[in-house]
Protein backbone atom coordinates (compact mmCIF):
# COMPACT_ATOMS: atom_id res chain seq x y z
CA UNK A 1 0.00 0.00 0.00
CA UNK A 2 2.78 2.43 0.89
CA UNK A 3 4.79 1.69 -2.06
CA UNK A 4 1.62 2.41 -4.53
CA UNK A 5 0.51 5.47 -2.69
CA UNK A 6 3.98 6.85 -3.16
CA UNK A 7 3.79 5.87 -7.16
CA UNK A 8 0.74 7.55 -7.41
CA UNK A 9 1.62 11.04 -5.67
CA UNK A 10 4.83 11.13 -8.37
CA UNK A 11 5.28 8.05 -10.50
CA UNK A 12 8.68 9.57 -11.68
CA UNK A 13 10.37 10.86 -8.66
CA UNK A 14 13.59 9.12 -8.04
CA UNK A 15 13.57 7.25 -4.52
CA UNK A 16 16.70 5.45 -4.35
CA UNK A 17 19.86 5.90 -5.19
CA UNK A 18 21.50 8.79 -7.48
CA UNK A 19 19.95 11.34 -8.86
CA UNK A 20 21.30 10.25 -12.33
CA UNK A 21 20.33 6.94 -12.97
CA UNK A 22 18.51 5.67 -9.36
CA UNK A 23 14.83 3.79 -9.12
CA UNK A 24 11.36 6.00 -9.87
CA UNK A 25 8.48 5.43 -7.88
CA UNK A 26 7.51 3.66 -10.99
CA UNK A 27 10.58 1.89 -11.76
CA UNK A 28 10.46 0.40 -7.79
CA UNK A 29 6.83 -1.00 -8.28
CA UNK A 30 7.23 -2.69 -11.47
CA UNK A 31 10.55 -4.28 -10.54
CA UNK A 32 8.43 -5.40 -6.60
CA UNK A 33 5.52 -7.12 -9.27
CA UNK A 34 8.56 -9.23 -10.86
CA UNK A 35 10.50 -9.71 -7.24
CA UNK A 36 7.59 -11.45 -5.86
CA UNK A 37 6.76 -13.69 -8.66
CA UNK A 38 10.43 -14.84 -9.00
CA UNK A 39 9.75 -15.38 -5.03
CA UNK A 40 6.05 -17.45 -5.40
CA UNK A 41 7.76 -19.87 -8.48
CA UNK A 42 10.83 -20.53 -6.88
CA UNK A 43 8.18 -21.99 -3.69
CA UNK A 44 9.93 -19.48 -1.03
CA UNK A 45 8.88 -19.17 2.08
CA UNK A 46 11.35 -16.39 3.18
CA UNK A 47 13.44 -14.26 1.79
CA UNK A 48 16.85 -13.78 3.39
CA UNK A 49 18.93 -10.93 2.72
CA UNK A 50 22.84 -11.04 3.55
CA UNK A 51 24.29 -7.77 1.85
CA UNK A 52 24.95 -3.88 2.43
CA UNK A 53 22.10 -1.64 1.95
CA UNK A 54 21.69 -0.32 -2.25
CA UNK A 55 19.14 -0.48 -3.98
CA UNK A 56 18.81 -4.05 -3.92
CA UNK A 57 17.28 -3.49 -0.15
CA UNK A 58 14.40 -1.94 -1.58
CA UNK A 59 13.60 -3.89 -4.11
CA UNK A 60 13.82 -6.87 -1.77
CA UNK A 61 11.32 -5.52 0.92
CA UNK A 62 8.80 -4.18 -0.93
CA UNK A 63 8.73 -7.68 -3.36
CA UNK A 64 8.81 -10.20 0.17
CA UNK A 65 5.72 -8.14 1.32
CA UNK A 66 3.38 -8.63 -2.66
CA UNK A 67 4.50 -11.75 -2.39
CA UNK A 68 3.15 -12.49 1.14
CA UNK A 69 6.81 -13.96 2.77
CA UNK A 70 8.59 -12.24 5.64
CA UNK A 71 11.99 -10.63 4.56
CA UNK A 72 14.59 -11.74 7.02
CA UNK A 73 17.49 -9.10 6.74
CA UNK A 74 20.97 -10.74 8.22
CA UNK A 75 24.02 -9.21 9.93
CA UNK A 76 26.95 -10.30 7.24
CA UNK A 77 29.42 -9.52 9.55
CA UNK A 78 28.36 -13.25 10.98
CA UNK A 79 30.14 -15.66 11.14
CA UNK A 80 29.55 -18.13 8.66
CA UNK A 81 28.40 -20.68 11.42
CA UNK A 82 26.30 -18.16 12.81
CA UNK A 83 24.59 -17.17 9.67
CA UNK A 84 24.33 -21.01 8.23
CA UNK A 85 22.48 -21.78 11.84
CA UNK A 86 19.99 -18.80 10.98
CA UNK A 87 19.55 -19.49 7.41
CA UNK A 88 18.64 -22.92 7.98
CA UNK A 89 16.00 -21.37 10.59
CA UNK A 90 14.37 -19.66 7.47
CA UNK A 91 14.21 -22.29 5.14
CA UNK A 92 12.66 -22.65 1.83
CA UNK A 93 14.43 -19.26 1.43
CA UNK A 94 15.70 -17.66 -1.34
CA UNK A 95 19.10 -16.11 -0.26
CA UNK A 96 20.22 -12.80 -1.39
CA UNK A 97 23.69 -12.43 -0.49
CA UNK A 98 27.41 -12.08 -2.15
CA UNK A 99 28.93 -15.04 -4.29
CA UNK A 100 31.54 -16.05 -1.38
CA UNK A 101 28.94 -16.21 1.38
CA UNK A 102 26.46 -18.27 -1.05
CA UNK A 103 29.27 -20.25 -1.70
CA UNK A 104 30.03 -21.02 1.69
CA UNK A 105 26.51 -21.28 3.00
CA UNK A 106 26.15 -24.17 0.47
CA UNK A 107 22.76 -22.50 -0.57
CA UNK A 108 21.05 -24.33 -2.96
CA UNK A 109 21.85 -23.18 -6.37
CA UNK A 110 18.19 -22.36 -7.54
CA UNK A 111 17.17 -20.48 -4.59
CA UNK A 112 21.13 -18.15 -4.19
CA UNK A 113 21.23 -15.25 -5.82
CA UNK A 114 23.78 -12.05 -5.62
CA UNK A 115 22.43 -8.21 -5.30
CA UNK A 116 23.67 -7.43 -8.82
CA UNK A 117 21.61 -11.06 -10.10
CA UNK A 118 18.67 -10.06 -7.43
CA UNK A 119 18.43 -6.83 -9.77
CA UNK A 120 19.13 -7.92 -12.71
CA UNK A 121 16.18 -10.53 -12.69
CA UNK A 122 13.64 -8.28 -10.91
CA UNK A 123 14.52 -6.20 -14.19
CA UNK A 124 13.20 -8.65 -16.58
CA UNK A 125 9.47 -8.68 -16.57
CA UNK A 126 8.62 -12.15 -15.77
CA UNK A 127 5.86 -14.28 -16.87
CA UNK A 128 2.57 -13.49 -15.30
CA UNK A 129 3.90 -10.75 -12.94
CA UNK A 130 2.26 -10.44 -9.67
CA UNK A 131 0.78 -6.89 -9.73
CA UNK A 132 -1.70 -7.96 -6.57
CA UNK A 133 -2.00 -6.48 -3.52
CA UNK A 134 -1.83 -8.42 -0.39
CA UNK A 135 -4.64 -6.94 2.44
CA UNK A 136 -3.46 -8.79 5.64
CA UNK A 137 -2.08 -6.31 8.07
CA UNK A 138 -1.51 -9.52 10.22
CA UNK A 139 0.74 -11.12 7.61
CA UNK A 140 4.54 -10.95 8.77
CA UNK A 141 6.50 -8.25 7.32
CA UNK A 142 9.69 -8.81 8.82
CA UNK A 143 11.66 -11.24 11.04
CA UNK A 144 14.26 -8.90 12.50
CA UNK A 145 16.68 -10.48 14.81
CA UNK A 146 18.25 -8.93 18.07
CA UNK A 147 21.89 -8.01 18.52
CA UNK A 148 22.12 -9.96 21.18
CA UNK A 149 24.11 -7.62 23.00
CA UNK A 150 23.20 -9.47 26.59
CA UNK A 151 21.77 -12.65 25.08
CA UNK A 152 21.08 -14.85 21.87
CA UNK A 153 19.69 -13.20 19.00
CA UNK A 154 16.41 -13.69 18.86
CA UNK A 155 13.80 -13.08 15.76
CA UNK A 156 11.31 -10.02 16.67
CA UNK A 157 8.03 -10.92 14.19
CA UNK A 158 7.06 -7.46 12.98
CA UNK A 159 3.72 -7.56 11.12
CA UNK A 160 2.47 -4.99 8.50
CA UNK A 161 -0.20 -3.48 11.01
CA UNK A 162 3.09 -2.71 13.05
CA UNK A 163 5.67 -1.11 10.55
CA UNK A 164 1.99 0.69 8.54
CA UNK A 165 1.01 2.26 12.38
CA UNK A 166 4.57 3.95 12.32
CA UNK A 167 4.53 5.65 9.01
CA UNK A 168 1.09 6.09 9.08
CA UNK A 169 1.31 8.02 12.43
CA UNK A 170 4.77 10.02 12.71
CA UNK A 171 5.23 10.65 8.47
CA UNK A 172 3.92 13.27 6.22
CA UNK A 173 2.47 11.73 3.30
CA UNK A 174 4.48 13.14 -0.03
CA UNK A 175 5.88 15.71 2.28
CA UNK A 176 9.73 15.83 1.02
CA UNK A 177 10.74 18.47 -1.98
CA UNK A 178 11.60 17.02 -5.23
CA UNK A 179 15.40 17.96 -4.24
CA UNK A 180 15.08 16.82 -1.00
CA UNK A 181 17.72 13.38 0.05
CA UNK A 182 18.39 11.48 2.58
CA UNK A 183 21.81 9.64 3.83
CA UNK A 184 21.34 6.14 5.47
CA UNK A 185 24.26 4.91 6.77
CA UNK A 186 22.67 2.09 8.86
CA UNK A 187 22.73 -0.77 7.32
CA UNK A 188 19.67 -3.45 6.70
CA UNK A 189 19.21 -5.88 9.54
CA UNK A 190 19.09 -2.25 11.70
CA UNK A 191 15.39 -1.69 12.51
CA UNK A 192 16.61 2.23 11.47
CA UNK A 193 17.74 0.45 8.22
CA UNK A 194 13.99 -0.34 7.70
CA UNK A 195 12.20 2.30 9.03
CA UNK A 196 13.92 4.78 7.22
CA UNK A 197 13.46 2.51 3.99
CA UNK A 198 9.97 3.11 4.36
CA UNK A 199 9.75 6.28 5.75
CA UNK A 200 11.36 8.20 3.22
CA UNK A 201 9.95 6.59 0.25
CA UNK A 202 6.30 7.43 1.83
CA UNK A 203 7.80 11.30 2.18
CA UNK A 204 8.75 11.05 -1.58
CA UNK A 205 12.43 11.46 -0.80
CA UNK A 206 15.48 9.98 -2.30
CA UNK A 207 17.50 7.74 -0.11
CA UNK A 208 21.57 7.40 -0.84
CA UNK A 209 22.76 4.32 0.92
CA UNK A 210 26.73 4.31 2.56
CA UNK A 211 27.98 1.10 3.27
CA UNK A 212 31.35 1.96 3.58
CA UNK A 213 30.76 4.20 6.66
CA UNK A 214 34.00 6.46 7.37
CA UNK A 215 33.73 10.21 7.93
CA UNK A 216 35.82 11.35 4.62
CA UNK A 217 33.06 8.70 3.17
CA UNK A 218 30.07 10.47 4.81
CA UNK A 219 31.31 14.35 4.55
CA UNK A 220 31.79 13.26 0.74
CA UNK A 221 28.51 11.93 -0.10
CA UNK A 222 26.81 14.22 1.83
CA UNK A 223 28.31 17.29 -0.42
CA UNK A 224 28.03 15.32 -4.08
CA UNK A 225 24.71 13.78 -3.50
CA UNK A 226 23.25 16.97 -2.40
CA UNK A 227 22.56 15.57 0.74
CA UNK A 228 19.42 17.26 3.41
CA UNK A 229 18.39 14.86 5.59
CA UNK A 230 21.16 12.21 7.56
CA UNK A 231 20.99 9.03 10.03
CA UNK A 232 23.36 8.73 11.75
CA UNK A 233 24.74 6.44 15.19
CA UNK A 234 26.52 8.16 17.47
CA UNK A 235 29.77 7.04 16.88
CA UNK A 236 29.52 8.00 14.03
CA UNK A 237 28.61 11.62 14.50
CA UNK A 238 31.25 11.60 17.29
CA UNK A 239 33.50 10.98 14.58
CA UNK A 240 32.52 13.00 11.79
CA UNK A 241 32.75 15.84 14.45
CA UNK A 242 36.25 14.93 15.37
CA UNK A 243 36.99 15.02 11.58
CA UNK A 244 35.83 18.28 11.17
CA UNK A 245 38.01 19.56 14.68
CA UNK A 246 41.16 17.77 12.95
CA UNK A 247 40.64 20.08 9.70
CA UNK A 248 40.27 22.85 11.66
CA UNK A 249 36.35 23.63 9.94
CA UNK A 250 34.30 26.53 11.33
CA UNK A 251 31.32 24.29 10.60
CA UNK A 252 29.70 21.26 8.63
CA UNK A 253 28.21 21.17 5.66
CA UNK A 254 24.67 22.40 4.82
CA UNK A 255 22.34 19.83 5.57
CA UNK A 256 18.72 20.50 7.09
CA UNK A 257 18.53 17.72 9.68
CA UNK A 258 20.49 15.25 11.01
CA UNK A 259 18.79 12.08 13.08
CA UNK A 260 21.03 10.14 15.49
CA UNK A 261 19.48 7.47 17.75
CA UNK A 262 20.57 3.22 18.55
CA UNK A 263 22.95 4.10 21.67
CA UNK A 264 23.74 7.04 23.97
CA UNK A 265 25.10 10.06 22.90
CA UNK A 266 27.63 12.26 25.06
CA UNK A 267 26.53 15.55 26.01
CA UNK A 268 29.69 17.03 24.76
CA UNK A 269 29.30 15.83 20.81
CA UNK A 270 26.00 16.78 20.63
CA UNK A 271 26.90 20.02 21.87
CA UNK A 272 30.04 20.45 19.51
CA UNK A 273 27.63 19.26 16.84
CA UNK A 274 25.25 21.57 17.29
CA UNK A 275 27.90 24.50 17.44
CA UNK A 276 29.21 22.80 13.64
CA UNK A 277 25.82 21.98 12.61
CA UNK A 278 24.30 25.65 13.34
CA UNK A 279 21.38 25.86 10.81
CA UNK A 280 21.06 22.16 10.82
CA UNK A 281 17.78 20.43 12.61
CA UNK A 282 18.70 17.82 15.25
CA UNK A 283 16.50 14.83 16.49
CA UNK A 284 17.59 12.12 18.89
CA UNK A 285 14.71 9.19 17.92
CA UNK A 286 14.95 6.85 20.61
CA UNK A 287 13.40 2.86 19.56
CA UNK A 288 13.55 -0.59 19.74
CA UNK A 289 13.08 -3.71 17.29
CA UNK A 290 10.62 -4.71 18.51
CA UNK A 291 8.88 -1.00 19.03
CA UNK A 292 9.41 -0.94 14.58
CA UNK A 293 11.56 1.86 15.13
CA UNK A 294 10.90 5.33 17.34
CA UNK A 295 8.79 5.73 19.81
CA UNK A 296 10.40 8.65 21.41
CA UNK A 297 12.25 12.45 19.81
CA UNK A 298 13.53 14.50 21.25
CA UNK A 299 12.97 17.53 18.43
CA UNK A 300 15.01 20.41 17.00
CA UNK A 301 13.49 22.89 19.38
CA UNK A 302 14.07 20.63 21.87
CA UNK A 303 17.75 20.94 21.03
CA UNK A 304 17.84 24.34 20.95
CA UNK A 305 16.14 24.85 23.95
CA UNK A 306 18.19 22.96 26.12
CA UNK A 307 21.39 23.86 24.81
CA UNK A 308 20.61 27.76 25.69
CA UNK A 309 19.21 26.97 28.89
CA UNK A 310 20.59 28.28 32.29
CA UNK A 311 17.97 26.30 33.95
CA UNK A 312 19.68 22.67 35.08
CA UNK A 313 16.99 20.82 34.40
CA UNK A 314 16.24 21.68 30.79
CA UNK A 315 19.57 21.58 29.62
CA UNK A 316 19.95 18.08 31.15
CA UNK A 317 17.00 17.11 28.52
CA UNK A 318 20.09 17.51 26.21
CA UNK A 319 20.61 14.14 27.05
CA UNK A 320 17.20 13.12 27.16
CA UNK A 321 15.29 10.42 24.33
CA UNK A 322 12.61 13.28 23.86
CA UNK A 323 8.68 12.77 24.48
CA UNK A 324 6.58 9.93 23.07
CA UNK A 325 5.61 10.21 19.32
CA UNK A 326 1.64 9.90 18.51
CA UNK A 327 0.21 7.10 19.49
CA UNK A 328 2.50 5.77 21.95
CA UNK A 329 2.29 5.93 25.72
CA UNK A 330 5.21 5.30 28.42
CA UNK A 331 5.29 4.12 32.00
CA UNK A 332 8.51 3.44 34.20
CA UNK A 333 7.58 0.65 36.73
CA UNK A 334 9.11 -0.84 40.36
CA UNK A 335 10.03 -4.20 40.47
CA UNK A 336 6.54 -4.75 41.81
CA UNK A 337 5.10 -3.27 38.52
CA UNK A 338 3.99 0.04 40.53
CA UNK A 339 4.12 2.89 38.18
CA UNK A 340 7.04 5.57 39.52
CA UNK A 341 6.60 9.43 40.05
CA UNK A 342 8.35 11.64 38.24
CA UNK A 343 11.96 11.11 38.32
CA UNK A 344 12.17 7.98 40.00
CA UNK A 345 14.21 5.10 38.09
CA UNK A 346 12.52 2.14 36.89
CA UNK A 347 11.55 0.01 33.89
CA UNK A 348 10.41 1.18 31.38
CA UNK A 349 7.40 -0.34 29.23
CA UNK A 350 5.63 1.12 26.02
CA UNK A 351 2.13 0.71 24.60
CA UNK A 352 1.12 1.64 20.81
CA UNK A 353 -0.07 0.23 17.52
CA UNK A 354 3.81 -0.39 16.37
CA UNK A 355 4.78 -2.26 19.26
CA UNK A 356 5.18 -5.69 18.52
CA UNK A 357 7.07 -7.54 21.71
CA UNK A 358 6.44 -10.80 19.76
CA UNK A 359 9.07 -13.58 18.95
CA UNK A 360 9.42 -15.94 16.72
CA UNK A 361 8.79 -19.40 18.43
CA UNK A 362 8.26 -17.69 21.70
CA UNK A 363 5.63 -16.86 24.18
CA UNK A 364 5.37 -12.44 23.69
CA UNK A 365 6.83 -10.53 25.86
CA UNK A 366 4.07 -7.79 26.27
CA UNK A 367 1.67 -7.84 29.53
CA UNK A 368 -1.54 -6.47 28.92
CA UNK A 369 0.02 -4.89 25.60
CA UNK A 370 2.23 -3.12 27.62
CA UNK A 371 5.87 -4.30 26.51
CA UNK A 372 8.73 -4.49 28.77
CA UNK A 373 11.69 -2.77 27.13
CA UNK A 374 14.16 -3.87 29.46
CA UNK A 375 15.76 -0.17 29.58
CA UNK A 376 16.45 2.03 33.22
CA UNK A 377 14.77 5.46 32.63
CA UNK A 378 12.45 8.24 34.56
CA UNK A 379 10.82 10.54 33.01
CA UNK A 380 10.79 14.07 34.10
CA UNK A 381 7.92 16.67 35.28
CA UNK A 382 7.00 17.97 31.02
CA UNK A 383 7.26 13.75 29.75
CA UNK A 384 10.70 14.12 28.79
CA UNK A 385 12.01 10.62 28.95
CA UNK A 386 15.87 9.91 30.16
CA UNK A 387 17.10 6.34 29.41
CA UNK A 388 19.72 5.06 32.01
CA UNK A 389 20.44 1.72 30.04
CA UNK A 390 19.91 -1.99 30.06
CA UNK A 391 18.52 -3.40 33.58
CA UNK A 392 20.58 -5.82 32.83
CA UNK A 393 23.91 -3.89 33.17
CA UNK A 394 23.18 -2.91 36.55
CA UNK A 395 26.01 -3.00 38.79
CA UNK A 396 25.24 -4.00 42.18
CA UNK A 397 27.58 -3.24 44.65
CA UNK A 398 27.41 -4.21 48.35
CA UNK A 399 23.84 -4.17 48.19
CA UNK A 400 23.90 -0.56 45.59
CA UNK A 401 21.97 -0.54 42.36
CA UNK A 402 24.05 1.20 40.18
CA UNK A 403 23.64 2.41 36.65
CA UNK A 404 26.91 2.59 34.51
CA UNK A 405 25.73 5.70 32.73
CA UNK A 406 25.92 7.83 35.84
CA UNK A 407 29.46 7.49 36.17
CA UNK A 408 30.07 7.41 32.21
CA UNK A 409 28.50 10.56 31.72
CA UNK A 410 30.79 12.07 35.00
CA UNK A 411 33.77 10.43 33.28
CA UNK A 412 32.98 11.52 29.78
CA UNK A 413 33.03 15.31 31.03
CA UNK A 414 37.08 15.01 31.24
CA UNK A 415 38.63 17.02 28.30
CA UNK A 416 40.87 13.93 27.41
CA UNK A 417 37.99 11.30 27.03
CA UNK A 418 36.53 10.71 23.93
CA UNK A 419 34.27 7.46 24.50
CA UNK A 420 33.82 5.76 28.13
CA UNK A 421 32.45 2.46 29.05
CA UNK A 422 31.87 1.00 32.50
CA UNK A 423 30.86 -2.18 33.93
CA UNK A 424 30.60 -4.63 37.09
CA UNK A 425 33.24 -7.19 37.55
CA UNK A 426 32.20 -9.87 40.15
CA UNK A 427 33.98 -9.73 43.54
CA UNK A 428 34.08 -11.84 46.34
CA UNK A 429 33.21 -9.26 48.88
CA UNK A 430 31.51 -6.56 47.67
CA UNK A 431 29.33 -8.85 44.98
CA UNK A 432 30.83 -6.52 41.78
CA UNK A 433 33.50 -4.00 41.81
CA UNK A 434 33.21 -1.07 38.73
CA UNK A 435 35.47 -1.07 35.96
CA UNK A 436 35.49 1.92 33.63
CA UNK A 437 37.16 1.42 29.71
CA UNK A 438 38.17 4.71 27.99
CA UNK A 439 39.43 6.12 25.15
CA UNK A 440 41.48 9.28 25.11
CA UNK A 441 41.01 11.81 22.52
CA UNK A 442 43.61 12.13 19.82
CA UNK A 443 46.64 13.63 21.03
CA UNK A 444 45.53 13.71 24.84
CA UNK A 445 46.73 12.40 27.82
CA UNK A 446 45.53 11.06 31.22
CA UNK A 447 46.53 8.65 33.10
CA UNK A 448 44.01 6.03 35.50
CA UNK A 449 45.02 8.14 38.84
CA UNK A 450 44.01 11.34 37.14
CA UNK A 451 41.19 10.04 35.46
CA UNK A 452 39.85 8.26 39.29
CA UNK A 453 39.98 10.85 41.25
CA UNK A 454 38.19 13.38 38.71
CA UNK A 455 35.35 10.76 38.94
CA UNK A 456 35.73 10.83 42.55
CA UNK A 457 35.06 14.44 42.35
CA UNK A 458 32.01 14.18 40.86
CA UNK A 459 30.62 11.27 42.50
CA UNK A 460 30.44 9.55 45.75
CA UNK A 461 33.29 6.99 46.60
CA UNK A 462 31.23 3.66 46.11
CA UNK A 463 30.65 4.96 42.50
CA UNK A 464 34.08 5.80 41.76
CA UNK A 465 35.38 3.27 39.63
CA UNK A 466 38.22 0.70 40.78
CA UNK A 467 39.04 0.12 37.86
CA UNK A 468 40.32 1.92 35.02
CA UNK A 469 41.48 0.47 31.73
CA UNK A 470 42.83 2.78 29.00
CA UNK A 471 41.91 1.17 25.40
CA UNK A 472 41.96 2.41 21.71
CA UNK A 473 38.37 1.35 21.26
CA UNK A 474 35.20 0.12 22.55
CA UNK A 475 34.04 -2.94 20.96
CA UNK A 476 30.37 -1.89 19.49
CA UNK A 477 27.80 -3.53 17.39
CA UNK A 478 27.82 -1.69 13.44
CA UNK A 479 24.60 -0.08 14.77
CA UNK A 480 27.18 1.91 17.72
CA UNK A 481 25.43 -0.55 20.99
CA UNK A 482 28.35 -1.42 22.57
CA UNK A 483 28.93 -4.88 23.77
CA UNK A 484 29.29 -4.95 27.33
CA UNK A 485 29.39 -8.78 27.81
CA UNK A 486 33.06 -8.45 25.60
CA UNK A 487 34.30 -6.08 27.88
CA UNK A 488 33.28 -7.63 31.09
CA UNK A 489 34.70 -10.96 29.62
CA UNK A 490 38.08 -9.15 28.63
CA UNK A 491 38.87 -7.53 32.21
CA UNK A 492 37.89 -10.69 34.19
CA UNK A 493 40.09 -12.75 31.52
CA UNK A 494 42.69 -9.57 32.10
CA UNK A 495 42.03 -9.68 35.74
CA UNK A 496 42.94 -13.59 36.28
CA UNK A 497 45.80 -13.54 34.36
CA UNK A 498 47.61 -10.71 36.16
CA UNK A 499 46.59 -12.76 39.85
CA UNK A 500 47.86 -15.87 38.38
CA UNK A 501 51.06 -14.39 37.61
CA UNK A 502 51.68 -12.36 41.21
CA UNK A 503 50.93 -15.85 42.86
CA UNK A 504 53.64 -17.51 40.59
CA UNK A 505 55.81 -14.46 41.39
CA UNK A 506 55.58 -14.77 45.25
CA UNK A 507 58.61 -16.71 46.56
Amino acid sequence: MLLDMAVSGDPDRVLVGHRANGLTAAELQRRVGNGATVLRAKGAAHLVFIAASDAAFPVALFSASRARVPLVPLNYRLSIEQLTDLVSQNEPAVVVAEQHLLDQLGVDPDRALTPAGWLELTDADQPGADVSVPNDPDDVALLLYTSGTTAAPKAAVLRHRHLTSYVLTTIEFGGAAAEDCSLVSVPPYHIAGVANTITNLYAGRRVVHLSRVTPEDWLDTVTSEGVTQALVVPTMLARVVERLDEAGADRGPGLRSIAYGGAPMPTRIIERALELFPDTSFVNAYGLTETSSTIAVLGPEDHREAVASDDPAVRARLGSAGRAVPGIELEVRDDRDAVLAVDEVGHLFVRGDQVSGEYRGRKTEQTDEWFATRDLAHLDDEGFLFVRGRADDTIIRGGENIAPAEIEAALEQHPAVSEVAVVGLPDEEWGQRIAAVVVLRPGREASADELRDFARGRLRGSKTPEVIELVSELPRTDTGKLLRRSLVTDLTRSSTTTESAKMEATP
